[in-house]
């Protein structure tokens, strides 16, 4: 993953082009009727079960809009949340809030989903050893806020994005002329550039692990589409040379099982890209 700074100007530039996209030249409906003097104070009412998430990136936004606006916190991320529960206060110039208001609950309802969906899995996980990965199957534009989610679900991030790790998928492998040529040619290239970055290669079979075994430095080994037999053999046939990683369609009803085959890591592009928002509001007091 990236550093933590480069995470935070990951979520400095969401929060400016969303005020950019909402706001524009000003929040007219509010200017037109409420007195630039007036104060106000609202809550953010939890209306479904879950774990709430963006309690941070909310006290992110309000001090860009408006550095005076104060906030009460009640919950922290990543705690379960009933309907009713209140997560935060939020008092101070009226016209601020009101202008925040759509940006904080876009991001929270659509962060508390990814939290609780990734939490689902955490639980399935339990007792195995097994960790849950996200991947790069994210929102264009709102990534870093998706990844964060999956984190205060208790899962782990995968790479980034493109630029912070090497992953030979199976366009690479065919493209480069096989999995031994794409291995070569990518740590020429980390040499050439003074790149030191993880290299994780995808098998679609055990021969193709086998040949991906003959290379040294590889970081972790992609064990993709296969059965739980299969997975289980790639397992042990990896052993220790490297970690290992399932992927390819694995949802609630197998990710125990593909767990058992004794894999360090599942990913799910489904804990960002199969979710339905959760339902939050915010309230005038």
């Amino acid at each position: 993953m990236i550093t933590e700074a480069q995470f935070q100007t990951e979520i400095d530039r969401i929060i400016e082009n969303a005020i950019r996209e909402d706001v524009g030249d000003g929040d007219h409906s509010s200017l037109a009727c409420i007195p630039k003097s007036a104060k106000g104070k609202a809550k953010l009412l939890v209306k479904e079960d879950g774990i709430i998430a963006g309690i941070d990136f909310a006290m992110q936004v309000f001090a860009q809009v408006d550095g005076n606006l104060e906030l009460e916190i009640c919950i922290t991320d990543g705690s379960p949340v009933t309907y009713g529960d209140i997560a935060f206060y939020v008092s101070g110039s009226s016209q601020s809030i009101l202008k925040a208001e759509r940006i904080v609950l876009n991001a929270m309802q659509r962060m508390s989903a990814i939290a609780a969906k990734t939490n689902t899995f955490v639980k399935l996980l339990k007792g195995t050893g097994t960790q849950i990965l996200d991947t790069r199957k994210t929102t264009p534009g709102i990534r870093a806020i998706e990844k964060w989610a999956v984190k205060i679900g208790g899962g782990e991030n995968h790479r980034f994005a493109l630029y912070d790790m090497i992953m030979l998928k199976d366009n690479h492998i065919d493209f480069a002329g096989g999995i031994t040529k794409a291995i070569q040619k990518t740590k020429r290239y980390l040499k050439n550039t003074d790149r030191d970055l993880n290299i994780i290669v995808e098998a679609r079979n055990l021969d193709e692990i086998m040949e991906i075994l003959e290379s040294e430095g590889i970081y972790r080994i992609l064990i993709d589409n296969f059965n739980y037999e299969d997975t289980r053999k790639a397992v042990e046939l990896i052993g220790n040379s490297c970690l290992t990683e399932s992927s390819g369609g694995i949802d609630e009803t197998t990710i125990r099982k593909y767990a058992e085959c004794g894999v360090d890591y599942i990913s799910s592009g489904a804990l960002t890209h199969s979710v339905y928002n959760m339902d939050l509001s915010l309230k005038a007091v």
